[in-house]
């Protein structure tokens, strides 16, 4: 029985009156369409009214486009739809999560290295200012992971923090600014990402942690967000085996790596039951293969709203995936009881949102005032803000600062990069690379700066007949550590490895060339990462490394001020740049060899 009344909907009679009165009057097409989230792959008028008019889905999350253009979809959608939608946005990181001309504002490590709790809370803020305006009501946000594995791969920057209690403080603040524009968070990835190494989007990857040690890290941070109400949380495809075990001391291999989100053991016994969480639950993306590979797809569908998920992001095809969880219904898998209380959880956040006190064409504000919204100026001042108090001097063992063009006259920018290709390669590809924007700036200060071209670029432009040729002379083009010392008076690597399986740094076959910075002892080098904390797991050698999380020409600039003496470096690493691994202190003394260096 879903208590109304209690947090997180604190329902009025008028509020709980028209939950039940709007399930009671629904079809079972209709009831079984709510329990979808619609991932939008047209903004067509007639694409947008057959989901809403066929499918009868409760929720929608759309693809990224601007403000205007989404303002318009979900004009549509909600004047259409015979019950107001939940409409989602990722604004993880700011608005442009919900439109691309929103306002970054940093990511969450990038916040958490601030040391300051505000930007939580602003980022929170302009998200929904933004996010709201141009229609959005629900965010897939706070992540509220923790970093305890420097190689996991999904949350290395998206995570405030390896600390539990800090991670707790900065998304009950993000939760406070967002919900300021009557946005409902959903915190995830329930039960906690960060711990193993390996992608739910292409393996099971489980929380491995003891319920002692569960309880003391990712439950002390779900119970103090339930504790403060939050609406929502997205289940993750992440298998909470130890707490299978305390619930089911006979359970099976395939009970013990269930993903959450088809567990009845870790949503409704653990979340439900022992936590006594009230709020909506939400899967994560149903394309991964955490989840896919758990069972059929006709089995996981319904299976996931009966182990205790309420709603269900995507369809496959809609009209298989209509067709599986019907039968799923009518097949006994979800119980009436079952379907109903993730109707009232669905209906009741809607509800808490004051959607049922709207008429269809009020829903959304005026179109122009809500452009006026996006891209304040005075919100892309906190962004800069977070890049002049975020960046972090990890390591610097050589007292390299401040640099000048009288000492380091002659600058050579090396590109650092991970695995090329895929879906990460084409986002990285955007615009000019960082290479090119810091060589700029740069030479604005009077440097004479090169950009380093690496055997494999130089091939790659060859003829094709040629290549094969130069690749077998690449291990015999190696050359004189002078060509370096009597041409440089700095090297500064630049590391942009975009989002992959590993995230760790892929060096080329021609070693010994500029790509892998093994001149640390012959020239000053200045390593710098514009994505990934943890890429001194591979470069231990070098004496001076930065985290700078991003590659926003504002942090580049933040970047060059500190450099040059200009400014501090302010930021406070608030995740294990060291890697738990000794030999990237190389170079620090002893007395601090325990301690992390900023």
């Amino acid at each position: 029985m879903v208590n109304l009344k209690a947090k997180p909907y604190n329902l009025d009679e008028q509020g709980i009156k028209w939950v039940e009165e709007t399930i009671a009057n629904m079809t079972i097409e209709e009831k079984i369409g709510q329990l979808f989230v619609n991932m939008g792959a047209s903004r067509d008028e007639e694409y947008l009214k057959e989901m809403v008019n066929n499918y009868h889905i409760g929720a929608v999350r759309y693809n990224p486009a601007t403000a205007s253009e989404v303002y318009d979809q979900n004009k549509i959608l909600q004047e259409n739809s015979k019950i107001p939608l939940l409409i989602a946005a990722n604004t993880e990181a700011g608005g442009n999560g919900a439109c691309v001309d929103g306002t970054y504002v940093g990511y969450e490590v990038k916040i958490g290295s601030t040391n300051d709790k505000k930007y939580a809370y602003e980022m929170g803020r302009v998200s929904g200012v933004e996010a709201s305006a141009i229609g959005c009501n629900w965010s897939f946000a706070p992540i509220v992971d923790i970093n305890r594995n420097w190689r996991n791969p999904i949350i290395s920057n998206r995570c405030w923090s390896g600390d539990a209690d800090m991670v707790l403080e900065y998304s009950l603040e993000y939760m406070r600014g967002i919900m300021e524009s009557g946005i409902a968070p959903a915190a995830k990835h329930f039960p906690g990402d960060g711990i193993d190494e390996r992608d739910q989007h292409l393996s099971f990857a489980p929380n491995w942690l003891s319920c002692e040690e569960w309880d003391a890290t990712f439950g002390k941070v779900y119970g103090g967000l339930f504790e403060a109400g939050l609406p929502s949380i997205m289940a993750g495809h992440i298998a909470l085996p130890e707490y299978v075990k305390y619930f089911n001391p006979e359970a099976t291999t395939e009970e013990l790596y269930m993903p959450a989100t088809l567990s009845k053991y870790i949503l409704t016994d653990l979340l439900r039951g022992k936590m006594n969480f009230n709020g909506l639950v939400v899967t994560d993306a149903s394309h991964m293969v955490a989840m896919t590979s758990a069972m059929k797809r006709s089995e996981m569908l319904p299976t996931a709203i009966a182990a205790g998920s309420d709603i269900f992001l995507f369809f496959n095809d809609p009209d298989e995936d209509f067709g599986y969880m019907m039968d799923g219904y009518k097949n006994g898998i979800i119980t009436d009881e079952r379907l109903n209380e993730a109707l009232t959880r669905i209906l009741g956040t809607k509800a808490a949102l004051g959607l049922h006190k709207k008429a269809k064409t009020e829903i959304m504000m005026p179109k122009e005032e809500a452009m006026a919204k996006i891209g304040l100026p005075e919100n892309k001042a906190i962004a800069a803000e977070v890049a002049d108090k975020g960046i972090v001097l990890v390591k610097n063992t050589e007292d390299i600062f401040p640099i000048s063009p009288e000492k380091h006259k002659r600058v050579l920018l090396v590109d650092v990069k991970g695995t090329e290709g895929g879906f990460g390669a084409l986002i990285g590809a955007q615009g000019p690379k960082p290479s090119q924007v810091m060589k700029e700036m740069l030479e604005k200060e009077g440097f004479e700066v090169s950009i380093w071209e690496s055997p494999a670029d130089k091939i790659m432009k060859l003829p094709p007949e040629e290549r094969m040729a130069a690749i077998g002379s690449v291990y015999a083009a190696k050359r004189p550590i002078t060509e370096l010392t009597d041409n440089y008076d700095l090297i500064i690597n630049l590391a942009i490895v975009n989002p992959n399986t590993d995230q760790r740094i892929q060096w080329p076959a021609s070693k010994g060339t500029p790509d892998i910075p093994f001149y640390v002892n012959e020239v000053p080098t200045i390593f710098i990462s514009l994505q990934c904390p943890f890429h001194l797991a591979d470069v231990p050698q070098v004496k001076t490394y930065i985290n700078a999380y991003d590659n926003k020409d504002f942090t580049l600039s933040s970047l060059v001020d500190k450099m040059l003496g200009r400014s501090e470096f302010k930021g406070v690493s608030s995740v294990d740049a060291f890697c738990g691994l000794g030999d990237t202190r190389y170079g620090i003394s002893a007395q601090l060899s325990s301690c992390a260096v900023n």
